[in-house]
């Protein structure tokens, strides 16, 4: 029974703020259940040989204008006028990351991602500075001291090289990465913003 998607995530990526709210409307109209993996996106980037975009396609005459437009009509139909483009965009996530992983530890990546998406990519929130970064996780009601000093052991570095090699090695190759199937099975995968339409049917199959 397809009543779960995982969503393969880094706050880096401007597709996954845009990718959040849509993806969430879909999980509430199917009943469906919604996890969060955190991985390092440039981590995923120099184990598949991938790059961001503005990089891999700098060359193609049109097709970064085309990509800005297709952003744009995504942006018009899902409302989501308040999103900006971060200004110290690629960001390092390295941290945030790590601490995001620790939410997921305690059951609550949804959460810290549903608070800090909006900090991020509406009021473009400098995760680099480390005030700036804990006083926003401390009003998203987390205790930011415990998820900083988690994300420096050694356990949870660990465990999100790993989350983001078994990324790689389940087909992903970047973000956002959606599976959709039963708990506990790999389930179908998805690539884009462009396949909520998509998602939701296989959703529907129940």
């Amino acid at each position: 029974m397809a009543n779960r998607v995982e969503l393969i995530f880094d706050f880096v990526s401007p597709n996954a703020y845009l990718i959040w709210w849509p993806l969430r409307e879909v999980v509430a109209r199917t009943g469906a259940e919604l996890d969060v993996t955190p991985v390092f996106l440039g981590g995923m980037h120099k184990l598949t040989g991938n790059a961001p975009p503005m990089i891999r396609d700098a060359d193609v005459k049109g097709k970064l204008e085309y990509s800005m437009i297709e952003m744009q009509r995504f942006i018009a139909k899902h409302s989501l006028s308040k999103f900006k483009m971060h200004p110290k965009f690629p960001f390092n996530s390295i941290t945030l990351q790590r601490m995001l992983l620790a939410a997921e530890q305690d059951g609550r990546a949804v959460q810290l991602v549903e608070a800090m998406t909006s900090n991020i990519w509406e009021d473009g929130l400098d995760v680099t500075d480390p005030e700036a970064l804990g006083a926003a996780v401390q009003a998203a009601g987390f205790d930011a001291r415990d998820l900083f000093e988690r994300s420096q052991t050694q356990e949870v570095k660990d465990a999100l090289v790993a989350n983001t090699a078994d990324a790689v090695e389940r087909g992903a190759f970047g973000i956002p990465t959606m599976y959709v199937g039963p708990k506990g099975e790999k389930g179908e995968m998805f690539f884009g913003k462009e396949r909520l339409a998509q998602i939701e049917e296989e959703l529907a199959k129940g």
